[in-house]
């Protein structure tokens, strides 16, 4: 039956991609060579669809694999702006259902991972690059850091072995020692079978549920409600999987905040779990009795047609959590209604998905606006400053110079408080700014308005001066003014006299001037700080997220820059080169030349390298492919032709005509960092692996002749 199956699958992804997958990396190959490509590419397009749907040339658009994949096959993107989602694909075709994953598959997409947190994004080929600028945004997002999953699409009926799994949960937890930020997920041959197919398609799901404590509404439509236990939950979701939410909006939303805070109740006070969940939802064609029962006692029935259409969230949760520790959340349960429509009107099903997944949620911030603080601070930024405070969730926002928000300020005084920990905890959810009684310890009882609007004004200083760095830094210099801005904003504060902030008459304008060179010199000691204390192999987001690695950052360059001591050389790589240092890339290209190390006629990829040049090219590079593309020969001059209009020219020179041409901007550039050979680098650094190699024979024959 699973080759059947796969036949039924491999159908939908030659209907959907055959004129959209891209293939030019491989035409040389072999028709079954190039067949597995394509297979394995449109399952990676059909993973995108089922977790995120979307139209077939956008899922087509999302797969880069290929040379300099990085272990990953497709990306998308979740741009939601409180909390984005980020999804990494790697998907395993198999003719006999039977796709690869093991061990060696969990390193690479782990490499991958890691080099998209550390914004690393020119390691990836040039497919990858038109999905940068969204990712970019994604880890732009003021109210925390994305959610990323790893989904694992396989064509394949077994399940992960158990030393595959124990490995990816392990490399995933180094990520979550603070919050979880990252998951996984397996989607596997009958997911994608069911996603084919489609819901008028999918298969009618009938199934007995038990119910404790029952209750009944018979009119005007038949309505059962009561318990079930969280073993029979997560056996509905184990037997029928995402089968259950066919005609669920948002499906089981998988890693969302919401998830992970199920989870987490299920697995640490599960008794409390039917208080605080909202419950589940499922609609049916019929209801029927298996047996006789009484209301208020137990019951079971029989469900025809099934469908959960509130609380896929819950569901999913619910089953993880089981699988996990089945010991601890089996003593949950949880409320679930059951509503038949066999007399209902047409449309009501409808109606009742709709109303069920469109009313929003209350948050703690949503309390926070009717608390008597805030409406004194908002009076207070009216009669005071003549600016406005926008307190609750929907209201627009002013224009900077004409206000903030509570969000806003909560964020500037996390960052200014004099423990980084709150800074950290910011940048890693602001929602938790909203628990009392971290709530209550950065605004405490009577807040200044004007330590709140001045503190406001310096995280904005630091943020400006942070973006116009970045325009020039590279590797975990870019994460770091991406990541740091709360950081650097601790460490800048302590620099500054702030015994009057709180004061009308404090000089806060000088103070401000200060600004843009304290942000620099902080954000400098703050870097070198994060390498010298957790290593160049760490992640910068890691460093500004937890409590105890902030601390021993901000301590660290505060106790620099108190001293006065001068700011720390950052690292070579750190960020673009000087004028000196783009001279010496005619070694580069020299060296390249001399060894032929690279074959003439091997095509070469451009990729951006800063931020800037990721905004300015990125839609122009994405016109043409061919703007993308070089053939490399070894000559004295002009070593690249490129194949948008197959003139010569040197790698800095040509670099530099694209941006011209891309932005109207005009200025040198290192072009060797730009062109790279795929599955071995920049010809920069293929140079130095050349040299590196020479120095070693040299030693070698060295040794050999004394």
């Amino acid at each position: 039956m699973s080759i059947v199956q796969v036949r039924f699958v491999q159908k939908a992804i030659e209907e959907r991609f055959s004129e959209l997958i891209d293939l030019s990396d491989v035409e040389g190959q072999s028709d079954a060579k190039r067949r597995q490509h394509f297979l394995t590419r449109g399952l990676a397009a059909l993973a995108h669809q089922v977790e995120q749907p979307c139209g077939d040339a956008i899922a087509a658009q999302s797969v880069f694999d290929g040379a300099d994949d990085k272990g990953l096959d497709a990306v998308s993107i979740d741009r939601s702006p409180l909390q984005p989602r980020i999804r990494l694909y790697q998907a395993k075709w198999s003719d006999g259902a039977k796709g690869g994953f093991g061990e060696a598959e969990v390193h690479k997409m782990i490499e991958g991972l890691d080099l998209i947190l550390d914004l690393q994004f020119s390691a990836f080929n040039r497919r990858f690059q038109r999905h940068v600028v969204g990712l970019e945004q994604a880890f732009d997002i003021p109210t925390g850091t994305p959610k990323i999953v790893l989904v694992l699409a396989l064509l394949r009926t077994e399940p992960l072995s158990a030393g595959v799994r124990a490995l990816l949960e392990k490399k995933i937890a180094q990520y979550n020692h603070v919050e979880e930020m990252v998951d996984y997920k397996v989607l596997d041959l009958r997911d994608f079978h069911r996603a084919v197919l489609g819901e008028l398609a999918t298969p009618k799901i009938d199934i007995s549920v038990r119910l404790e404590g029952f209750g009944q509404e018979p009119s005007p439509y038949k309505a059962l409600y009561g318990t079930m236990t969280v073993p029979d939950v997560a056996d509905l979701f184990t037997e029928h999987r995402r089968g259950l939410f066919a005609r669920n909006i948002r499906d089981s939303l998988d890693s969302t905040d919401v998830n992970v805070k199920i989870r987490s109740t299920l697995l640490t006070e599960p008794e409390h779990f039917w208080y605080l969940s909202n419950g589940i939802t499922m609609l049916c064609e019929s209801i029927r009795p298996l047996r006789k029962a009484v209301p208020g006692g137990v019951g079971e029935f029989q469900l025809s047609g099934a469908s959960v259409v509130n609380g896929a969230q819950t569901v999913s949760a619910i089953h993880k959590a089981y699988m996990t520790d089945a010991a601890i959340a089996e003593r949950g349960r949880v409320m679930v209604r059951l509503i038949s429509l066999e007399d209902c009107p047409p449309g009501f099903g409808d109606q009742v998905t709709t109303s069920t997944n469109t009313q929003n949620p209350i948050q703690e911030r949503d309390f926070k606006s009717l608390d008597p603080v805030q409406i004194t601070l908002r009076d207070e930024f009216a009669s005071a400053l003549s600016l406005s405070y926008v307190l609750k969730r929907g209201e627009p926002l002013p224009e900077p110079e004409h206000g903030t928000s509570i969000t806003e300020v909560a964020e500037a005084l996390a960052a200014t408080h004099a423990n980084a920990e709150y800074a950290a905890l910011a940048k890693r959810d602001l929602s938790e700014i909203w628990r009392e009684e971290v709530y209550d310890e950065i605004f405490g009882s009577a807040p200044s308005v004007y330590r709140a609007w001045r503190c406001v004004q310096l995280l904005r200083a630091v943020r400006l001066r942070l973006s116009e760095l970045r325009e020039g830094f590279l590797w975990r210099a870019a994460a770091m003014a991406g990541y740091g801005d709360l950081l650097v904003t601790h460490v800048v504060f302590q620099q500054l006299a702030t015994d009057r902030i709180a004061l009308p008459d404090c000089a806060w304008e000088a103070e401000l001037a200060k600004v843009a060179d304290l942000a620099e010199r902080s954000f400098e000691w703050s870097l070198q700080a994060i390498d010298a204390e957790y290593g160049t192999a760490s992640h910068v987001i890691a460093a500004v997220r937890n409590a105890e690695r902030i601390q021993q950052v901000a301590s660290a360059a505060i106790r620099g820059m108190s001293a006065g001591h001068k700011p720390p050389t950052l690292r070579t790589g750190y960020r673009m080169p000087t004028v000196e240092e783009r001279g010496r890339q005619v070694d580069v290209v020299k060296t390249l030349v001399a060894a032929k190390h690279i074959a003439d006629g091997a095509m070469l990829e451009f990729r951006p390298v800063t931020r800037a040049e990721r905004r300015d090219m990125a839609d122009w590079l994405m016109e043409k492919p061919s703007r993308s593309l070089a053939v490399w020969r070894n000559a004295a001059r002009d070593q690249l032709q490129w194949q948008e209009d197959l003139a010569w020219y040197s790698p800095s020179g040509l670099v530099r005509k694209m941006r011209q041409m891309a932005s109207g901007k005009d200025r040198s550039v290192q072009g060797t960092l730009h062109w790279h050979v795929p599955n071995e680098g920049s010809l920069k650094d293929i140079a130095d692996n050349v040299r590196a190699e020479r120095d070693v024979a040299f030693v070698e024959e060295s040794g050999v002749l004394g």
